[in-house]
């Protein structure tokens, strides 16, 4: 490993349509009894967001600064099914489920060997400056719709 990769902050990969982002649990993620205060796991879901953007080639801080847009999240839903605990190594999916003009559907989990702990639908919006919805770049929806024909190919 280069110097330059030792550098990088962690990083997800696909595995055909599913994105999976690592994740370790540190102190200040949890709560008095060593759980993952409920609130931490929107962060850790929305870092998976990102980065499964990021590494499908969607550039947000570039469409942001040309006063493109950007997306925003305008519907959660989230279910805690056990508690993720200081030291676990945990891995966020991210699954694109619905493309729309101006909006997506991601389904997120996220899972301790195996095991989902929470599993959230997660509704982004892309927004123009001035905050009001406007169709998300063509070049995106293509990526998109690739990611939704690699999981239509092999079954999924």
């Amino acid at each position: 490993m280069t110097r330059a990769n030792r550098d990088l902050p962690a990083e997800g990969r696909f595995e055909g349509s599913d994105h999976l982002y690592p994740i370790r649990v540190y102190f200040e993620d949890t709560d008095l009894t060593g759980a993952v205060y409920h609130a931490n796991y929107l962060r850790f879901l929305e870092r998976a967001r990102s980065d499964m953007l990021r590494t499908a080639g969607i550039g947000q801080r570039a469409a942001f600064e040309a006063g493109e847009g950007a997306y925003a999240v305008t519907e959660v839903t989230i279910r805690y099914r056990r508690p993720a605990r200081l030291e676990d190594d945990l891995i966020v999916t991210s699954r694109l489920m619905d493309i729309r003009a101006a909006s997506c559907v991601i389904h997120q989990r996220v899972m301790r060997n195996g095991d989902v702990l929470t599993e959230a639908e997660v509704t982004v919006a892309f927004v123009s400056p001035d905050g009001r919805p406007r169709r998300q770049p063509r070049a995106w929806i293509e990526i998109f719709e690739r990611l939704c024909a690699d999981r239509t190919d092999k079954g999924a």
